[in-house]
């Protein structure tokens, strides 16, 4: 780990810089004040994100508040029981909605609502989906707005804070920088409410029991901390997603980062890619398999994707979005990946040529049985 320093504060406005792709998350102590909404720190931020998408980066922003706004709307109380914050949920999220769309409109970025829940980030078929529909959102230059589905959610089966929720979703759309918007300006040594010792890490490289010591309770009206805010940085980190723990009490937090304000930078182990890749090719156990003819062996060593016209033969009983090995014309395991259609789908579109799917299947999911962003070479 590094102290803190100007230096180290220029590095995490350089990484912002840098970023192709970032997942701002940003805490209810942020979102709520004593009236509700704090409509002007929102607007604030919204300027913030809209400047990062004219400069032709993309954007989500994961947001709490949702709970904490609909519990004065139908009059409950803080309580522990689970329908009364899954009913404050439900009525809140379309008041936190509201705010948001208010807060960008002035700046022309569309917003979209995405609720997800647990199985959406680790079931692959809705993992799939929920990738494919923020991937058309991004590209269209709009705002996906991202929140735990806790009107339904159960204790169960939920994230339980949206710390974890964005690391998941900076996971699934390959995100460059996590950024993680509470009331501290970072991890320190120790609690600097009650240790005037305490320092700021600034970098953190490795994710050790040390570091893991330093973290301390959770805020106040969300159900995060900074265990949470680790523990997401421990998920983007193996994804290959360096995290930003910043403070956003002050209006235009980004901004403030990009001129230097302090923050906790925790490095990411390589990049989204070479990470997405690697468990593919190491980690997922294939389901199935196809065989490929000469041309589409030496179409996938040129970096592009199977297509069903190089499909000789398919193995298996795969369901979309699992992984599978691909097997060249001797047999041999050349690469794995995520498959776009299941056995009896890619079954039915051996050989097909380019455009012929929709001919064949009533549908075309995609052109591509394994795309080039899902499919990873084994060295041999």
């Amino acid at each position: 780990m590094t102290a803190s320093g100007q230096g180290e504060a220029s590095e995490a406005a350089r990484r912002i810089g840098a970023a192709r792709r970032i997942v701002v998350k940003v805490g209810s102590s942020l979102v709520i004040g004593e009236g509700g909404a704090r409509e002007a720190w929102m607007a604030g931020l919204a300027e913030d994100l809209a400047a990062l998408i004219a400069a032709g980066k993309q954007v989500l922003l994961v947001t709490s508040g949702a709970v904490a706004l609909g519990r004065p709307r139908l009059g409950l109380a803080r309580s522990g029981r689970l329908e009364d914050k899954q009913a404050a949920a439900a009525a809140g999220q379309a008041v936190l909605m509201q705010a948001w769309d208010r807060a960008f409109a002035p700046h022309d970025v569309p917003t979209a609502q995405l609720l997800l829940t647990f199985g959406d980030t680790e079931q692959r078929r809705r993992w799939l989906n929920v990738r494919a529909t923020l991937s058309v959102l991004l590209a269209r230059r709009a705002l996906p707005v991202i929140n735990e589905n806790d009107s339904v959610a159960t204790d169960e089966l939920r994230y339980g804070d949206n710390d974890r929720l964005s690391a998941r979703v900076a996971q699934m759309v390959g995100a460059d920088l996590l950024m993680l918007l509470s009331d501290v300006d970072g991890l320190y040594t120790a609690d600097p409410a009650r240790d005037p010792e305490a320092r700021r890490i600034a970098v953190v490289e490795e994710l050790t029991e040390e570091i893991e010591a330093c973290a301390g309770g959770a805020s106040t009206h969300g159900s995060g901390g900074m265990r949470t805010k680790l523990a997401a940085a421990r998920i983007a980190r193996a994804a290959g997603c360096a995290t930003l723990i910043a403070s956003g009490r002050e209006e235009r937090p980004v901004a403030r980062l990009r001129a230097g304000a302090p923050a906790t930078l925790v490095l990411a182990d390589g990049t989204p890619k070479s990470a997405y890749k690697q468990w593919i090719a190491g980690t997922l156990v294939p389901a199935g398999s196809v065989s490929i003819d000469a041309g589409a062996e030496a179409a996938l060593a040129a970096g592009r994707s199977l297509l069903p016209a190089g499909v000789a033969a398919v193995s298996g009983g795969f369901e979309r979005g699992e992984c599978i090995a691909v097997l060249a014309p001797d047999g041999r395991e050349i690469a794995r990946g995520i498959s776009a259609y299941d056995a009896e789908e890619a079954r039915l579109l051996i050989g097909c040529p380019r455009g012929g799917i929709a001919a064949r299947l009533g549908y075309a999911r995609a052109s591509e049985l394994i795309h080039r962003d899902d499919l990873a070479m084994i060295a041999r």
